[in-house]
């Protein structure tokens, strides 16, 4: 049986097999803001794989409200020499270490069920957190690069017949609903990024992620294929809320990571990257794709709340950064359900 720091790492491995494209990184310090949620636990993976087999020589702080607990639930991690775990919030940052050369700037949770029921602490942290951050960047003189992690949400809702959307094309956000704060907070770092770029002269580069699946993402947060793969682990029914009309395409973690490192490294300032999967699937589709993945093949089920659940498109155009940086996705859907079902199948063991 594969341990479930084996599978990370064997993912890692097979994602930087040309190490030599990130090279503008080696021997700096990589910050992370948020850095031990999905995305900064995947990165701290990478980095220690970039490390320990090809001699990278980056050192990563991590920098989270959570970060003291982090060394405890993720002791590989946490006790690495080229970790270093930095307990902080943004929204009350002044400095960050000097020897900083590199900001991924992560922090603020995309949990809808937070949005809506702390909207304020939300913005705070999205809004607040941000500006404090680029605040504290201005103050690095060895600043090489600065990703804003945005979200796929600011370009507005898309019908479930909308086409990939692309880096260009906005819709109309409706700032008088609860649902919209999130999305607006994140145009707002997005603007606010582009205010200290022009103005200071940071190297930020705006990178918008739409949705993830993969190890360490927990199966108790509100999203489809988190409660799709939950309920498919405990034996089934996978219950769908509504109709399984919405469309939706699932990047891994490993290759989400891969890329924000690529965009971090070589990512053209003052340009914006969607980050995610073009492969499209419905949320039936997916559903049944999950309990196949499963020796006992539990029962799907449909209409929990009824036909009237809102239908809409999540999925990405990847098409510039395929273009202007040579990214690929590595893992297709197919091997990200079975990764992610063996990952949480070892850990409930």
């Amino acid at each position: 049986m594969q341990l479930p720091r084996e599978l990370v790492r064997e993912d890692c491995r097979r994602l930087s097999t040309k190490p030599g494209t990130l090279h503008k990184l080696q021997g700096k310090v990589l910050l992370v803001t948020g850095g031990t949620g999905f995305l900064g636990t995947w990165l701290a993976e990478m980095i220690a794989t970039l490390n320990d087999d090809h001699g990278f020589g980056v050192r990563m702080i991590l920098l989270s409200t959570s970060a003291n607990q982090f060394r405890s639930r993720m002791p590989h991690l946490g006790n690495r020499n080229d970790v270093t775990l930095l307990q902080a919030d943004t929204a009350n940052l002044v400095d960050l270490p000097p020897e900083v050369t590199h900001i991924l700037h992560a922090a603020a949770t995309p949990d809808n069920q937070q949005h809506a029921s702390e909207p304020l602490r939300l913005i705070r942290s999205a809004v607040t957190g941000t500006q404090m951050v680029l605040e504290a960047a201005t103050r690095l003189s060895g600043l090489k690069g600065f990703v804003n992690i945005s979200s796929g949400l600011v370009y507005g809702p898309m019908a479930v017949d909308a086409r990939p959307v692309d880096e260009r094309i906005f819709t109309g956000l409706d700032s008088s609903l609860i649902t919209s704060t999130y999305a607006e907070a994140k145009r707002m770092g997005e603007q606010l990024a582009s205010v200290y770029r022009s103005q200071h002269r940071l190297p930020v580069v705006n990178v918008r992620p739409f949705a993830f699946v993969g190890p360490y993402q927990r199966l108790d947060r509100p999203w489809a294929i988190n409660n799709f793969l939950r309920d498919a682990l405990h034996n089934g029914p996978i219950r769908i809320h509504g109709g399984g009309q919405t469309v939706r395409s699932y990047m891994y973690g490993a290759d989400a990571a891969w890329w924000l490192l690529t965009m971090l490294a070589r990512g053209e300032v003052g340009s914006s990257y969607n980050l995610g999967s073009d492969e499209a699937v419905d949320l039936s589709q997916l559903a049944h794709k999950i309990a196949g993945l499963l020796p006992n093949r539990p029962k799907v089920t449909s209409g929990l709340l009824g036909e009237g659940v809102p239908r809409s498109s999540f999925v990405p155009s990847i098409t510039l950064a395929r273009r202007t940086l040579g990214l690929e996705i590595s893992t297709d859907l197919d091997m990200a359900l079975r990764r992610t079902i063996q990952w949480n199948q070892n850990i409930m063991e």
